[in-house]
């Protein structure tokens, strides 16, 4: 009897242990969801994957997590294509800290890259907010970080998943990079930007930063993650700054 009461009291203080485990407050869940379709070549995807990199050490983007209640964010990396490819490349980490900010960093130097083909927003949306479900943090804030050069020419419609994940209290910002140049024959697309204005961001608070092209990347995703993770308002529209 004594024995199966010892049993009975652990069980119990490890199901109290993983309810704590899975209630860690962070003042904020992001998802990057970061475009790898083969619009963007060699060059571009390192310049990409760069920005990405020292947008995350960047002091103003570790000040801005520091400076929360809980001194604390959750990041997850997604990259995606079309409807057939959606990949976590690091899953939900905390970053609390200049070393942990830097280790993860470390990794996405570290992680393979990758491109395939065509240009499914929507199916990219919908993998970011299925990582909220498998998430073991809570946060007041859930955002989706959503970049490409294309708009949705494969998988369900953008503004569908948009809605959906909206409804759920899912903020969804975004950057699109304008490309100056044709696109596997196709002339350059001029009002991407407004493509991602009307079907890709929303939620309360939601905006997009436009990054004239992968040589602006990294200055745009700075002043992106500095706005995201202190949850300022501002026009939904904004300058690389």
């Amino acid at each position: 009897m004594r024995r199966r009461s010892a049993l009975v009291g652990s069980v119990a203080a490890l199901a109290t242990a993983t309810s704590a485990r899975a209630q860690t407050p962070v003042d904020l869940q992001l998802v990057l969801a970061v475009d790898v379709s083969r619009s963007i070549d060699e060059v571009e995807a390192e310049l990409q994957r760069r920005g990405y990199i020292e947008a995350l050490t960047n002091d103003r983007v570790v000040d801005a997590i520091l400076s929360g209640e809980n001194r604390r964010i959750a990041i997850c990396y997604t990259e995606w294509a079309g409807a057939h490819f959606q990949a976590v490349v690091i899953d939900w980490t905390v970053i609390d800290s200049p070393g942990a900010a830097r280790r993860f960093a470390d990794k996405l130097t570290e992680a393979p890259r990758t491109s395939q083909s065509w240009t499914a927003v929507g199916a990219a949306l919908a993998h970011a907010g299925q990582r909220f479900e498998n998430s073991s943090f809570a946060a007041k804030r859930r955002v989706i970080d959503v970049s490409g050069d294309g708009r949705t020419n494969d998988g369900p419609p953008a503004e569908i998943v948009r809605d959906k994940l909206v409804s759920q209290g899912i903020v969804i910002n975004g950057l699109p990079v304008m490309m100056n140049r044709s696109n596997f024959g196709r002339p350059p697309d001029l009002t991407l930007d407004k493509y991602y204005e009307e079907s890709v961001i929303g939620g309360p608070g939601s905006f997009l930063v436009v990054a004239d092209n992968f040589d602006h990347f990294g200055r745009a995703v700075r002043t992106k993650l500095v706005r995201e993770i202190s949850g300022t308002t501002a026009s939904p529209r904004s300058s690389p700054a």
